[in-house]
């Protein structure tokens, strides 16, 4: 069964827009089976389609110009509109350019292309198609996008009811996504030894095709204890020097290797919130890993976070998760909080017109507690709410004009 991806949605809804659909995120998330439905989808409607990959050796003459691209493309469709689907572009040298040339011709065909995150893709791509292309992320599976495969769909527009209802079967479902993660081939593969294995040829085609080009051999060890540290203090401030000594390399070399694992998608740095740079901490990151399996994996805990005593950081990482999903189609940022004196609030959502602080809690809250340092930013900037997020615990307090909203996980789904 296919696990449904909410983000073909929105790319059903931009393909009557002329500009290319740059499909980008994690390798083996899942883009090429996305464009493939796609396809479906089109074809169902009868409209024209072509599927070309650059890891196809028989599509790859078709490359080495648009002339020849172009050629391919009426052969299949003549002068008539047509959907092309080209998946793994990174792999063509200047592909850009390539794709920006194309665009610029105005042909009727409607292009839409995936990537995996190679800083290629990421960067020179993307500068060379400006106003030229709609970007649509794909990370791994959701947890929304988990659960409602695992249930088989019958709760889609009812999770929050499922989860109220059916505890014991919602929880076992939120242990193993967060124990997997949301990496496809994981998800589907039913035994924990065959996810083991699958996920370590996902980590190490990651090593060898995105990051392999960028390190010599002989530092790659020393890129995967980088991961493997930050996998372990996920949730605490980045100290850049404390890196630098442990993995014995370069401030600049850590600032380079951490800057490259964002823009491949294997993590995010939130940089903290602050209006008094004398009081409040204003420069240091805190790095979450866009998946909890990945995360494990660079551990070595895949499969093996058994209670939620151990899993206090993870569960943060799973809501910071669930908040970037939340916070996607608007402009809201997230950020943390910190003070000089140690006052810290887990997460910041800056709505531009307004703030909503959030702390998370890897337990199953049976009263309604308010932490000082929550008190503490209530006082400075009097949010009007301030959300609580837990295993169970449904309530509303109120402290002067600030509603403290005690919101289960899945409330956020």
């Amino acid at each position: 069964m296919f696990i449904k991806r909410y983000l073909l949605d929105e790319i059903i809804a931009h393909l009557p827009k002329r500009e290319i659909t740059l499909i980008v995120g994690p390798r083996q998330a899942g883009k090429t089976t996305l464009m493939m439905h796609l396809k479906d989808y089109l074809e169902k409607r009868r409209e024209q389609t072509l599927f070309l990959s650059l890891d196809f050796e028989m599509d790859m003459p078709y490359f080495k110009s648009q002339a020849e691209l172009l050629q391919r493309i009426r052969l299949e469709f003549g002068g008539k509109k047509g959907y092309v689907f080209i998946d793994e572009i990174q792999r063509k040298e200047n592909a850009g350019i390539f794709l920006k040339g194309i665009y610029d011709m105005q042909t009727p065909y409607k292009f839409i292309v995936s990537g995996s995150g190679s800083l290629e893709l990421k960067e020179k791509i993307q500068e060379s198609l400006a106003g030229r292309k709609r970007l649509c992320e794909l990370y791994t599976v959701s947890f929304k996008e988990f659960v409602n495969y695992k249930t088989f769909y019958r709760y889609e527009d009812r999770l929050s009811e499922y989860f109220s209802i059916k505890k014991e079967d919602a929880m076992h479902h939120f242990k193993e996504y967060l124990n997997f993660g949301g990496y496809p081939a994981v998800i589907l593969e039913e035994t924990i030894s065959e996810k083991i294995k699958i996920m370590n040829e996902i980590y190490r085609s990651y090593v060898d095709k995105d990051i392999t080009h960028l390190i010599s051999r002989d530092r790659i060890d020393t890129f995967n204890n980088m991961l493997r540290l930050l996998a372990g203090q996920i949730g605490n401030m980045v100290n850049y020097n404390e890196l630098s000594s442990t993995l014995g390399i370069s401030l600049q070399t850590v600032k380079n290797y951490l800057s490259w694992a964002e823009k491949t998608f294997v993590i995010k740095r939130v940089t903290p919130y602050f209006k008094n740079i004398r009081k409040e901490i204003s420069k240091s990151p805190v790095v979450y890993f866009t998946d909890t399996g990945m995360r494990n994996f660079a551990m070595h805990q895949f499969g093996r976070v058994m209670g939620t005593e151990v899993a206090g950081f993870l569960f943060q990482n799973f809501v910071y998760r669930l908040l970037l999903d939340k916070v996607k189609d608007d402009m809201s940022t997230i950020h943390y909080w910190r003070t000089k004196d140690k006052a810290e609030v887990d997460f910041v959502i800056d709505m531009v017109d307004r703030v909503v602080p959030v702390e998370v809690k890897c337990r199953e809250m049976k009263k309604a507690e308010i932490r000082r340092s929550t008190r503490s930013f209530i006082e400075r900037y009097e949010p009007d709410n301030v959300w609580i997020v837990n295993l169970t615990l449904k309530a509303e307090e109120k402290i002067g004009k600030t509603k403290i909203l005690f919101i289960p996980f899945f409330e956020l789904v």
